[in-house]
């Protein structure tokens, strides 16, 4: 076959996929409408769980599973279209990793609502101003978010889903790199490119603002600034990438949470995240971790915050693997309700090993 003889039978087979693609639409506006008859929630992240696994199963090829996952996340968020148009909050400014994060999840066809803070974005999903939010929880090199940690003491909102993003951190600027006088970024961001900002900007004043796209709106306004932020915000902002991927560490990945009102079923591969205050006695912190250990239940993460009520109190976080319905994890969870003052489930939630 030649190249045009190609292209033909290219044709046809998206006249294929088409016809069947609005196949698939017509039986999710038919679920969409069921759904809506029993108040049940339009995006299931179970259900998208399992439709992956499903299709990696089947690929045989040449299309590769990155690819895979791509198309398909763009084809399920038209279905969700059809069923309900979804409005996403997101802690940071427009093109912040956050962001990017939460298109990853949610594909092209929702909307994105911009929120100047952490606070802002929990309490939209706890008021049902917006279906969903997306927050940053840890970095692999920098450790936990402590304000997402603290905000779920004391929110309604319950995690139900989490995303998996390496990032890549980007000097951005108007001007040359020895023009430069200070550079603004995230916090964490910054501790993230120390290493490279010693060796190769150790004259620059580092500058601390709320996001990383906020940044990059100051570096565009202010003369002799720069920022460090994503590729994505140096096209929004009109800046130049004067040097790429310069964080420490290759393999910085920030983990996100999607927050909001549903509580996901099991799909026998899944994490619960708890929050806990013990008793301030010797062995406490050990008596409270026993059962776990006891139930063979895998530990993923523990994080230790202040509790702000008083003094050498503390909150610990803890991810586990398992779903709160299982048996096991349910009786491991009992026991240690038994000897904590206090104890509160986050959310049962896919496990996700996908890093975008």
């Amino acid at each position: 076959m030649d190249i045009s003889e190609l292209r033909e039978e290219i044709d046809k087979a998206d006249e294929k996929i088409l016809a069947l693609l609005n196949r698939r639409y017509e039986f999710v506006k038919k679920i969409g409408d069921l759904k809506k008859s029993s108040s049940r929630a339009i995006y299931v992240p179970e259900r998208e769980k399992t439709v992956f696994k499903r299709l990696e199963k089947l690929n045989k090829g040449p299309l590769g599973n990155d690819a895979l996952r791509a198309i398909y996340r763009e084809i399920m968020s038209g279905a969700i279209e059809l069923e309900k148009h979804l409005e996403i909050a997101y802690f940071g400014q427009e093109a912040s990793f956050t962001h990017l994060a939460a298109i990853a999840k949610f594909g092209h066809c929702a909307s994105y609502l911009s929120r100047n803070s952490i606070p802002d974005v929990f309490s939209d999903v706890e008021t049902g101003r917006l279906d969903y939010g997306v927050v940053p929880i840890e970095n692999s090199t920098e450790g936990a978010v402590n304000h997402t940690l603290d905000m779920f003491i004391n929110s309604n909102a319950k995690i139900c889903a989490e995303i998996n993003m390496r990032i890549h951190h980007n000097l951005i600027s108007r001007i040359p790199m020895d023009q430069i006088r200070r550079i603004y970024s995230h916090a964490q961001v910054i501790g993230q490119c120390r290493g490279w900002l010693m060796e190769k900007m150790p004259r620059a004043e580092l500058i601390e603002v709320s996001s990383s796209s906020t940044a990059a709106e100051r570096a565009a306004s202010e003369r002799h600034s720069a920022a460090i932020a994503s590729s994505l915000a140096a096209e929004t902002y009109g800046l130049k990438i004067l040097a790429s991927n310069i964080e420490d560490n290759i393999d910085n990945t920030t983990r996100f949470m999607v927050i909001g009102r549903q509580e996901p079923v099991t799909t026998g591969d899944d994490k619960t995240s708890i929050c806990y205050a013990i008793k301030d006695r010797v062995g406490a912190l050990y008596d409270s971790l026993l059962p776990f250990k006891n139930a063979q239940i895998t530990l993923t993460m523990i994080e230790s915050r202040p509790s702000k009520r008083k003094n050498w109190e503390y909150f610990f976080f803890v991810d586990l693997l398992g779903h709160q319905s299982d048996p096991k994890l349910a009786a491991a969870l009992e026991k240690v309700q038994k000897i904590c003052q206090f104890l509160k489930i986050l959310g049962s939630y896919p496990r996700t090993s996908e890093i975008i």
